[in-house]
This record gives structure tokens, C-alpha cells and sequence, in this order.
């Protein structure tokens, strides 16, 4: 007995030839290029690492060799060492303070920009626009002067606070779009159940702007944690200086070192990749609301 197979529908046929020709859509090339990237970003934190487990001598006779014997003394020295743990616990302290400044100042100026209409809103968020073109080295003179003027050179909060208000035009941005997004009903529901402006925003819309908070305080912890500039120029006090101050001090210090230099540059450099790896799903699903709000 032979069994009658109908045809498929003209629906399912089209919705077979789109599915196909979505998968076609990308081209091989586009993933090619994505390993060049790729390899072109990671080949020298690869190198980096790679070439601290090396001794000086097997630098200079081959650069870019394997590590032939594996030699580790120079990770160990630099674990070892008071001065790098000293470096990391400064860094971590400035950039847990720039990113709560940064993501709690942030939202709470996104917000009314997000849901409130009132006369030159559109004009006070292009100047928030316009400071993501506004390089922090023409403000640098000014700034230390003002940093100066209030007592807030050696200090953690002298480097957190500018690092913040540098970080938060990027933030606004990020965040505004997540805030217009969510439905009007949500707040009107809210107000009739008795809740005000300011327990619709802790209890509702801030847990709902989730993704866009993680996306800048990520940044935010990123950014502040390879900044240079502001902790060389605020921060003379040799117990308060950061990981890419010890990175500079340490290469001045152990110039003939390089294999110590290079295990020194790995380790400090690992923590913020790492945690910038970690998040990047965050990172991505976060810029991704943004872009759809």
C-alpha cells in the first residue's frame, strides 16, 4: 500500500526558500574577517603572555618563540610582590567608584530625558551627544587646576570623579533609549497603585533597565581600569598609584627585564579582559536594546 505525501503549501515553500536564503545571507568572508580581527586583537596580549614565561635570553635569541623551557619565576616574582598587589587594590577601589558614580548618575540623568517632556529636552540631550567628541587631554590643564583647587589631589575621589563625568555622556546615550522603551502603562499602572515618580523608578524602572546599566557600568570598570592620564597627573603618592602606573614605574625600574616587564604588563591587563569577557554577552544584548529603543 503506497502512502499519498501531499504537497507542501506555497506558505511553507516560501517560508523554506526565506529560511535558506537567511542562512546564505553571510558570506564566508564575513567570518574570515572576524578571525583576522580577532587575531590581529589577541596576538599581542597572546605574545605578552606567552613571552612572560620566558627568560631574556630566549627573547633575544628567538622573539617570538615558544617558551622553551617554561619558566615561571617571572609571574611568581611578580605575584609575590607587595607593590602589585598594592597597584590592584587602588585600581579596583577607583573603578568600583567610577562605576557607581557613573551608572547611578547616569540613569538618574537619563530618566527625566527618557520621560519627561518639557522645553529644550532634545537640545540638553545633544549636549550630552556633543561630549562624546570632547577628548579629556583639552580639558586636562582646567581640570587639574579645579582638582587642585579642591583638595582632591592624592585622593581616589580626584580620579573617580573626573573619570565619571568623562564616562557619563556615553551612558545617557545607552541608557535613554532603554527608559523611552518602556511602556507608558507601566508608570500610569504604578501611579494608581499608589506608588510615586521616585518608587516607580527604584522599583520598577530601574530593574527593568538591567541590561542597559550592566552594558555602561562594564565600560565604565573597563575604562577606568586602563586609565593612565588622570592617576599619573592626581595621584603623587606612591600607596595610591594604580596598575598602568606600576606597569610604567615597573618598565622604568626593570628595563633590562624584559620577560619580568612583559609577565608584570600580562597580569595586570588579564583582570579587565577577562572581566570584559565575561560580560560581553551583557555587553551585546545591552548595546542591542539600545539600538531597538
Amino acid at each position: 500500500m503506497t502512502s499519498v505525501v501531499a504537497p507542501p503549501s506555497r506558505g511553507s515553500r516560501a517560508a523554506a526558500r526565506s529560511g535558506s536564503h537567511g542562512r546564505r545571507s553571510v558570506s564566508p568572508w564575513v567570518y574570515v574577517a572576524s578571525v583576522l580581527v580577532a587575531g590581529v586583537t589577541l596576538a599581542p596580549v597572546v605574545y605578552a603572555v606567552l613571552s612572560g614565561f620566558r627568560s631574556n635570553g630566549q627573547l633575544g635569541a628567538n622573539p617570538v618563540g615558544l617558551p622553551n623551557p617554561w619558566i615561571f619565576d617571572n609571574y611568581i616574582g611578580v605575584l609575590t610582590s607587595g607593590s602589585f598587589w598594592q597597584y590592584a587594590v587602588n585600581s579596583v577601589i577607583i573603578a568600583v567608584f567610577t562605576t557607581t558614580l557613573v551608572v547611578v548618575a547616569g540613569v538618574m540623568a537619563a530618566y527625566p530625558l527618557a520621560r519627561y517632556r518639557f522645553k529644550g529636552r532634545q537640545a540638553l540631550f545633544n549636549v550630552f551627544v556633543m561630549g562624546l567628541m570632547f577628548p579629556l587631554t583639552v580639558a586636562i590643564i582646567p581640570l587639574f587646576l579645579m582638582v587642585r583647587q579642591l583638595g582632591l589631589t592624592n585622593t581616589f575621589a580626584g580620579v573617580a570623579l573626573p573619570q565619571a563625568a568623562f564616562a557619563l555622556p556615553m551612558t545617557i546615550v545607552i541608557l535613554r533609549p532603554f527608559l523611552m522603551a518602556l511602556p507608558n502603562e507601566l508608570e500610569e499602572a504604578a501611579m494608581l497603585d499608589g506608588a510615586s515618580r521616585i518608587g516607580f523608578f527604584w522599583r520598577i524602572l530601574v530593574p527593568l533597565s538591567g541590561p542597559g546599566m550592566v552594558t555602561t557600568g562594564v565600560l565604565a570598570f573597563v575604562g577606568s581600569w586602563n586609565g593612565y592620564l588622570l592617576p599619573l597627573l592626581f595621584l603623587n603618592d606612591p600607596g595610591l598609584k594604580t596598575l598602568p602606573l606600576g606597569v610604567a614605574d615597573f618598565s622604568t625600574e626593570h628595563s633590562a627585564d624584559t620577560a619580568g616587564v612583559l609577565a608584570f604588563t600580562s597580569l595586570a591587563v588579564i583582570p579587565a579582559l577577562v572581566f570584559f569577557l565575561t560580560m560581553q554577552k551583557r555587553i551585546v544584548s545591552g548595546l542591542q536594546g539600545a539600538v531597538k529603543g
